[in-house]
């Protein structure tokens, strides 16, 4: 099915980095690559990374890549998170009381081999965020709890301070499904969106954990508590304008995700003006969450709401 143009989903559209080093993995052309990942910053470089990662069969490209430079963290990298996505597939989307036994297996399986490419290459480039934020995903996946997901988000906050794609991994580790709580989600994501420079796109942090939490959220009654919680709308608010809403917001990586979350909140808050703003910086770009979990379901969410915010009926 075609994509309409007035709403696009496709990254690529934002990040024409994806668009260059899919065509260059494509073409199994490494130095090609890396001249793409060379040449961004250290979140769009993770970015890409694990965008890329699930490029059809690379693992044994980039074993043999590694074999030629065992150094090379970006190839390390992007086999952990390509091995990490091979075993998400095993395992599927389905609850985990309805996953086999034998997709359980395939998937710690991948996950471990994914572990034993990300120590060597953790050894071997300690500084290097990308590889940090794929252990931070395997290690969700493996289990390995709460202490050893802070003690890896650590050495990579030592390493590259604000790292907005690994900070976004331990966000989806302190929800209540994985090892935390609301409430360590909230602080972590309030704190370090306002620790981030003002204009950039941090603020995601905050929008998407409120979502997770409205979402998760039991009845309507519950929902309509969390948006009258004048704490939770104050912080909210002082984020956005660190943020989303400040004079100096760039277009660095996860811009596009970062607007698009505070569209839907101020959607949902009732805020037309800054809704308004915030669809006016999208224009056609957007992204799946946190309107729905498929583009069929969110176009329409997005279509009306974007209709509301600019002056037409909800």
């Amino acid at each position: 099915m075609s994509q309409p143009s007035d709403v696009v989903f496709d990254p690529a559209a934002a990040y024409p980095g994806i668009t260059a080093l899919r065509a260059a993995l494509a073409r199994r052309d490494w130095a090609g690559a890396r001249a793409v990942l060379d040449s961004v910053t250290p979140a769009d470089r993770t970015a890409l990374i694990r965008t890329c990662g699930d490029e059809k069969d690379l693992e044994d490209f980039l074993r043999y890549v590694l074999r030629g430079d065992p150094r090379d963290g970006a190839a390390a990298a992007l086999l952990g998170f390509h091995l990490t996505y091979l075993g998400w597939e095993i395992r599927s989307a389905a609850w985990a009381k309805d996953v086999s036994e034998e997709q359980w297996a395939g998937f710690r399986e991948h996950l471990r081999k994914a572990e034993l490419v990300l120590i060597d290459a953790a050894a071997y480039n300690p500084g290097d965020p990308a590889v940090w934020t794929s252990r931070l995903l395997t290690a969700r996946g493996l289990s390995l709890g709460i202490a050893e997901i802070r003690r890896r988000y650590d050495r990579l906050n030592a390493a590259v301070p604000h790292h907005l794609p690994g900070q976004m991994e331990l966000c989806y580790s302190l929800e209540p499904k994985w090892f935390g709580s609301w409430e360590e989600l909230h602080s972590f994501a309030r704190d370090a969106s306002l620790a981030a420079l003002p204009g950039s796109p941090h603020g995601v942090l905050m929008a998407e954990a409120f979502f997770s939490r409205y979402g998760a959220a039991d009845d309507d009654a519950e929902r309509a508590r969390l948006l009258q919680d004048q704490q939770l709308r104050s912080d909210l608010q002082q984020v956005a304008h660190h943020s989303v809403l400040h004079p100096r917001f760039n277009r660095e990586y996860g811009w596009v995700r970062a607007v698009n979350a505070y569209a839907a909140l101020f959607s949902v808050l009732g805020d037309q003006p800054n809704a308004a703003r915030m669809f006016g910086l999208l224009g056609n770009l957007a992204t799946v969450e946190p309107w729905a979990h498929s583009e069929e379901a969110a176009l329409p969410k997005i279509r009306q709401a974007r209709a509301w915010a600019l002056g037409g009926a909800r």
